[in-house]
């Protein structure tokens, strides 16, 4: 294949990011640059032996409404990390808050497209947009949103503000051991007041930094999320992120077809990416909006919703539409996931098949529906939301009466 339909062919598949992502790193392959997976410029690299980051002298008075600024990599559609994300920006706008969003862009993007495609998916999100390449000064408070953005924020933000880290994954997991792992695992000696999604994400980071984190839970939105209905439930779905390791879609996909030769009359959902040369029969969907992905699962018997890091929202987004989800039976992803209707499965092609087959067999799917959607934690995202607010709250104005700041690492240096 000539390298122009290769282009075109990452592009439809893929979309401009990634495309634009395997460009600069066949550029830096010829120029014999940095490593060529890393996803920020050498000049943001941050160093925490080096850090001292500047606090402002005085905390203003608690209640008075604060600037947040938010530091995020462009949401592509329907991201599960820039969802959650946004449900905490709207949790501050809505305590009185005013949030800004920098745009961490290694590629440097349209930042007018970029906000275009966040209006259009995030319409709840009423904050300002902009290129942190224009700065990220007149805030009271940053938190950055994955490594790539702690190192801008601790790179660039140099002005006095208070600094934290909401932390939805532990991503040197997302590299094999080498040069992104160790810059990924040095974020979180930044002395960012870190907030962990999950048990998961905290439990790594106690055992691997030794940072005490802040810790919420979890939430799912189960008024989107939810059994339709009339469904007739005759199918099974599977979430695909090709070229995404932790999402484990190639192992998805081995499954899939073995599953297929076990029960060739159930019907094969895919959505997130198009695939092309599937070895089975298959429905795709794409990219869906909620609540038509709802609409798929209620459709659905059973789902495949793997992840080798912190458990996707996936999963328990399936069980309130009443969809079985099978995933990697693992102590982290039991750790974070309301487990009575989970397929807990080998993963293997054959476990993962099996549990498949096992789902639909099940009599009385319609009944089974309603059981599986009870497990689904209930309270949405309120819990979390309540959680970000008073820990950002607490950060700048300091704790409140009777409230102690959470303990940070002995590690951490400098941003407290």
């Amino acid at each position: 294949m000539n390298p122009v339909s290769a282009g075109l062919r990452v592009l439809r598949r893929e979309g401009p990011r990634e495309l634009a992502r395997r460009a600069a790193r066949v550029a830096a392959v010829r120029l014999g640059a940095l490593d060529p997976e890393l996803p920020l410029d050498p000049r943001d690299i941050a160093d925490s032996a080096l850090l001292t980051l500047p606090v402002p002298a005085a905390r203003p008075p608690r209640g008075s409404s604060l600037t947040v600024g938010w530091l995020l990599t462009p949401p592509a559609p329907g991201s599960g990390g820039h969802t959650t994300l946004f449900r905490m920006v709207e949790a501050l706008e809505a305590a009185g808050h005013r949030c800004v969003l920098f745009l961490v862009d290694r590629h440097g993007g349209d930042a007018r497209q970029q906000e275009r495609t966040l209006r259009a998916w995030w319409p709840g999100v009423r904050a300002e947009v902009r290129s942190a390449a224009e700065g990220l000064a007149g805030v009271d408070a940053a938190i950055a949103s994955s490594w790539e953005t702690a190192h801008v924020l601790a790179s660039r933000g140099r002005t006095p503000m208070r600094r934290l880290y909401f932390v939805q994954d532990y991503e040197p997991w997302f590299y094999p051991r080498g040069a992104a792992y160790a810059l990924a695992e040095d974020t979180y000696r930044f002395g960012f007041r870190c907030l962990a999604l999950g048990e998961a994400v905290a439990g790594a980071l106690r055992r691997e930094i030794g940072l005490r984190p802040d810790v919420t839970s979890f939430g799912c939105d189960t008024e989107t999320y939810r059994p339709l209905p009339g469904a007739l439930r005759d199918g099974v779905v599977a979430y695909a992120r090709p070229g995404v390791p932790r999402r484990g879609w190639e192992l998805a996909r081995l499954a899939l077809e073995r599953f297929h030769a076990m029960r060739p009359a159930v019907r094969i959902h895919v959505y997130g990416a198009t695939v092309r040369d599937l070895p089975f029969p298959a429905t795709q969907h794409g990219k869906l909006a909620p609540t038509n992905l709802n609409r798929l699962y209620t459709r659905c018997v059973a789902g495949v919703a793997m992840s080798f890091t912190n458990i996707s929202l996936v999963a328990e987004e399936m069980l309130a539409a009443g969809v079985v989800p099978v995933v990697g039976d693992t102590a982290d992803a039991r750790a974070d996931l309301p487990g009575g209707a989970v397929a807990w499965a080998r993963p293997t092609p054959a476990g993962i098949a099996e549990a498949l087959a096992a789902a639909v067999d099940h009599p009385d799917r319609d009944a089974r529906a309603v059981r599986v959607a009870r497990t689904a934690r209930p309270g949405g995202w309120r819990q979390a939301q309540a959680d970000v607010v008073r820990i950002v709250e607490d950060e700048v104005f300091g704790p409140a009466h009777g409230r102690s700041a959470a303990p940070v690492a002995a590690v951490a240096r400098g941003g407290r």
